[in-house]
């Protein structure tokens, strides 16, 4: 049984909780308590696997209470409860919750909102990976690209559309921005799956905030073990996964989602790297000596992958259901049903074509599939296609280079 604990400094916004929820007593071992240092006695006295809270506390307020449950009880999800939507509040609170949740909350979203999270821990095998990818409040970001988004929102003549274009660069500044504008703090009718479009929707002065301000977005800290170029080769294949999904023939109506889930696909590889990096280097030696990938040797080592560890962070951050699914399976598609080319077929496909230009970037075009991938394409039934998706990732990146 999920056990989920719920802080307030209200008695009575407690008692409308229990009361909201009193047909989930079966399934939810839920506990409530009445403050931040109630909430962290209770925490001491037996483990969570979700903490609800409050934003505004007297004495220890709702981030200060999510900053130590994410310190001290890492694998416990973290989501805010709260009636006001202050962009200063959202500052504070972005390093520290999963999610955000506006007051007054139906029981439907509260329900909805809980069995994902629930959902998405039973995702990782481990504990420990799941305690790790817990204490995550950011992602590092390369140091130029930062340097350039410092500038950019210290220019009182750049754009917002420049700003856009920094940001959309990197995957730890796209998936913050996008965990971001779609939280109850912004208060949007429906999600955002645009990284260009939630920086918009956010603006200049908040952007500013999230890079000079607050913890949200940080660099790369150097590591003899991970060199630079390595962190720059996972941004370069994101960027190029994404390119190369945008012109393939995907639905119209889904066409954002896939483009965002492609950019974002290895953003567990990040987690890795800055998370576990003697684990990360060792899968990178495992990978190398065997001539495996490096999805292979993660699940040899650790029981799961990047996939998946990826999948688990941005689903708690609050990312679209059918991007979750496609970065999760994203080395291995036909895990999951679809209906037809799908987002999750389309990452897939851009994921393989992006790796043929990293490593033939002059002749992919005469790279051969592996067994595995022509079997997959095979049961995705879109063998016979493969070449027309390659000549569309031939062209799209023929035209970024010339420019």
């Amino acid at each position: 049984m999920k056990r989920i604990l719920f802080v307030d400094d209200e008695t009575k916004i407690l008692d409308g909780i229990r009361r909201m929820l009193y047909a989930d007593r079966k399934r939810w071992d839920m506990q409530f308590a009445l403050g931040g240092e109630a909430a962290l006695q209770a925490c001491e006295q037996g483990s969570f696997d979700v903490v609800i809270s409050d934003m505004r506390m007297p004495g220890m307020d709702g981030a200060t209470l999510l900053s130590h449950i994410r310190d001290r009880f890492p694998s416990a999800a973290r989501i805010v409860l709260s009636g006001y939507s202050e962009a200063a509040l959202a500052n504070r609170a972005v390093p520290v919750a999963h999610r955000f949740l506006a007051k007054p909350c139906n029981a439907s979203e509260l329900q909805s909102t809980i069995e994902r999270v629930c959902t998405l821990q039973d995702l990782l095998s481990t504990a420990q990976i799941r305690q790790i990818v817990g204490t995550v409040g950011e992602l590092p970001s390369l140091s130029r690209t930062y340097t350039s988004l410092t500038r950019a929102v210290s220019d009182p003549d750049a754009s917002i559309s420049q700003v856009a274009n920094i940001v959309g660069q990197d995957l730890a500044m796209s998936a913050k921005v996008l965990q971001l504008v779609n939280t109850a703090f912004f208060g949007l009718a429906q999600k955002v799956t645009n990284v260009q479009s939630a920086v918009g929707y956010l603006g200049m002065e908040t952007v500013k905030n999230l890079t000079l301000a607050s913890e949200a977005f940080r660099v790369f800290p150097p590591d003899s073990r991970i060199p630079q170029a390595v962190c720059e080769s996972i941004q370069l294949h994101a960027q190029r996964t994404a390119a190369i999904a945008a012109v393939l023939p995907v639905d119209a109506k889904t066409r954002d989602i896939t483009v965002v889930a492609a950019l974002l696909h290895d953003i567990g590889t990040l987690i890795l790297a800055s998370k576990m990096p003697n684990e990360f280097c060792s899968a990178r030696s495992i990978a190398t000596e065997r001539g495996c990938s490096s999805f292979e040797a993660e699940q040899e080592l650790f029981g799961t992958s990047h996939a998946e560890i990826g999948a688990y962070l941005l689903g708690l951050w609050g990312l679209s259901d059918l991007a979750i699914e496609a970065i999760a399976h994203h080395h291995h598609p036909t895990r999951i049903p679809h209906s037809g080319f799908d987002v999750a077929a389309a990452v897939y496909v851009a994921d393989v074509l992006a790796h043929e230009l990293d490593t033939h970037p002059e002749d992919s075009a005469g790279s051969e599939l592996g067994d595995s991938d022509r079997a997959c394409l095979q049961t995705l039934g879109i063998l016979d296609r493969f070449a027309e998706f390659r000549e569309l990732a031939l062209q799209v990146c023929d035209v970024k280079a010339a420019l």
